[in-house]
C-alpha cells in the first residue's frame, strides 16, 4: 500500500483532518481517558476544575475587514474555552515571524491583541517568538494556549446531548469566511462584509446562568456550521435535524456564496456558536441570547433526534431533506 501524504488545503473541519486526528494524533499523543474531543479539555488540580485549549492561526491575508490575525487569535482561544463551559483566565502566545516582516504591521497586530484581551477580560501572561528565514513562513503565524476555570455544575460535551434537545445559534453564519475570501482575492462587493470575530465569553456566561440543562456548545470556526454539527452527531450517536429556513444568513453573504459556488453551511465563523439545550429551557435561553449584543439575531435552527444515528439532515425550504456532511477538505483554506 503506498504512503499517504498530507495535502495543502485539508485543514481542520474536513473529513481528512478528522481521520488524521482519529488515526494518528489521538492514539499516539492523547491519554486513553480523553474519550471525547471538544474545543478545550477539562482537568482537575487541587480540587479546582480547569480547562485548557491550544490553537494556531495562519489566516491569509493577515488583515481583513473587521479584524486581523491578532484579534482572531485572542477571540478564537477565548471562544474555545467558553463553549466548553470555562471562564477564560490567561493565555500564552507564540509567534513565528518571517525574516523581513514589517515592524509596523507587527505593532498593529500586537496592539489589536492587547485590545481584544482587554475586551474579553483575559490576561496574556507568557509567550515566545521565533524568526525564520525569508520564504519559510508566510509573514506571521500565531499559536495560543488558554486556560480557564470551570464553574458550571453541568457537563458540557458532545456526548451529553439528548434526543429532544433544541439547537440554537446566536446569529447569521458565514460572514468571517466570506470577508476573508473577498479580501484575499481583492474582490469588491457593493455592500461591505465584515468578519464576525468576537469574544463569546460574556454571552456564554449569561446562557450558563440561565439554565442547568446546557448539554453542549460549539463555536463554528473551520468547517462551519455543518462541520460542527456533524462532529457532535458522530460523538453523541444521535441524529441532528436542522431547518434551512431557520438558519440565518445575511443576503450579502448568500449573494457572494452563490456567485462563487460556496455553501454558507461550510463557511467559517469566528463569533458564532450553537447551543444544545433541553426543550424545556429553550425559550428562556433564546430570550437571554437575544438580550445580548452578540445574540440579538439568535434563533432555533433544529433539534436532536434518535435517528439516523450520527447523521445531520436538513429540511429544505422546498420541503425536501438532504444530508449535511463534512467536506473532504476546506472550501476556503487558511481562513483562521
Amino acid at each position: 500500500m503506498p504512503d499517504r501524504y498530507i495535502l495543502l488545503g485539508h485543514g481542520s473541519g474536513g473529513k481528512l483532518t478528522h481521520e488524521l486526528i482519529e488515526e494518528l494524533f489521538r492514539p499516539i499523543l492523547l491519554p486513553p481517558d480523553i474519550s471525547v474531543l471538544h474545543d478545550s479539555t477539562p482537568f482537575v488540580i487541587h480540587g479546582h476544575r480547569l480547562a485548557i485549549t491550544t490553537d494556531s492561526f495562519v489566516v491569509d491575508p493577515i488583515f481583513f475587514p473587521g479584524g486581523d490575525i491578532g484579534v482572531l487569535a485572542v477571540n478564537g482561544t477565548v471562544n474555545d474555552l467558553s463553549v466548553s463551559g470555562a471562564k477564560p483566565l490567561v493565555m500564552g502566545v507564540s509567534f513565528i515571524l518571517e525574516e523581513g516582516f514589517s515592524m509596523e504591521d507587527l505593532k498593529r497586530i500586537l496592539t489589536s491583541m492587547r485590545e481584544a484581551s482587554d475586551t474579553a477580560g483575559v490576561r496574556i501572561v507568557t509567550g515566545d517568538t521565533k524568526v525564520v528565514n525569508k520564504g519559510k513562513c508566510d509573514k506571521i503565524f500565531i499559536t495560543t494556549t488558554g486556560v480557564g476555570v470551570i464553574e458550571y455544575g453541568g457537563t458540557i460535551s458532545p456526548d451529553a446531548v439528548k434526543p429532544g434537545d433544541l439547537i440554537l445559534i446566536n446569529g447569521p453564519i458565514g460572514t468571517h469566511g466570506t470577508a476573508v475570501m473577498l479580501s484575499r482575492e481583492d474582490m469588491e462587493y457593493e455592500t461591505p462584509i465584515l468578519s464576525d470575530t468576537a469574544p463569546l465569553n460574556r454571552l456564554v456566561s449569561v446562557i450558563l446562568d440561565t439554565s442547568g440543562e446546557i448539554h453542549c456548545m460549539r463555536d463554528l470556526t473551520r468547517g462551519g456550521l455543518a462541520g460542527a454539527l456533524k462532529e457532535i452527531a458522530t460523538s453523541s450517536g444521535y441524529g441532528i435535524r436542522i431547518y434551512e429556513d431557520a438558519i440565518p444568513v445575511q443576503e450579502e453573504v448568500k449573494g457572494v456564496c452563490e456567485i462563487l459556488g460556496l455553501d454558507p453551511l461550510h463557511v467559517a465563523n469566528e463569533g458564532k456558536l450553537v447551543v444544545f439545550v433541553s426543550k424545556e429551557d429553550g425559550e428562556d435561553i433564546l430570550r437571554v441570547m437575544r438580550s445580548h449584543p452578540l445574540g440579538a439575531k439568535a434563533s432555533v435552527i433544529g433539534e436532536v433526534v434518535e435517528s439516523p444515528s450520527g447523521m445531520v439532515t436538513m429540511r429544505t425550504v422546498v420541503g425536501g431533506e438532504r444530508i449535511v456532511d463534512m467536506l473532504a477538505g476546506e472550501q476556503l483554506p487558511r481562513i483562521c
